[in-house]
């Protein structure tokens, strides 16, 4: 898992609350073996027309400045529905290193920080503003500063925000699941060899 420190990028915003699963990732598109080439399909009825082909030219992220965003800001509830880990590989496949939002869906916020996408909950009030700014400045870049806990902009916007201490520690550090599990690798052969079956 890529580690996350510090990361600055340009801001995508979807002004929508309650956004579920179904709509980051739809469910055709759930019977990939990989975690990887999720992201073309990432709001897939939304970034395109019916024909499945022609972008929407009204959706959010197809517009020109938000291209290559990798921050993406959002209301609240983020993440809701069915518990597919593949939403998260949907944002992380398209760029998406970090979500900004009120709430999430607690499966979708603990999906997020076993893949390393860095899930930040801030007060309705400050969304409310990033969205202005976001709107008022095209493109509009943040940076997201996971070591001191806070996002800032270069106009004076800086809210910190909270993360678990142990979950800080693992994205600081590139590790998930497996990653953790390796580092006790010397533990376990030990274990292994020691066991005669």
């Amino acid at each position: 898992m890529q580690d996350f420190t510090k990361h600055t990028g340009v801001v995508a915003t979807l002004d929508r609350a309650n956004v579920d699963t179904d709509q980051i990732i739809p469910k055709q598109f759930l019977k990939r073996i990989e975690r990887t080439g999720f992201g073309q399909f990432l709001f897939f009825d939304w970034r395109f027309l019916d024909d499945g082909t022609t972008p929407n030219s009204d959706f959010e992220l197809n517009q020109p400045a938000v291209k290559d965003a990798s921050i993406l800001i959002t209301r609240k509830n983020f993440g809701s529905g069915s518990s597919r880990e593949h939403a998260v590989w949907a944002l992380d496949d398209y760029g998406f290193r970090s979500v900004i939002a009120p709430s999430f869906a607690d499966i979708f916020f603990n999906n997020c920080f076993k893949n390393g996408v860095l899930p930040i909950a801030l007060p309705e009030a400050d969304i409310d503003e990033l969205f202005k700014r976001a709107e008022a400045n095209s493109p509009y870049t943040l940076t997201v500063d996971l070591e001191n806990q806070v996002i800032r902009d270069d106009a004076g916007f800086e809210r910190s925000f909270e993360v678990e201490s142990s979950r800080r520690h693992n994205l600081l550090n590139g590790l998930d699941d497996i990653g953790l599990t390796l580092m006790q690798e010397a533990k376990i052969t030990e274990y292994e060899n020691a066991r005669t079956w």
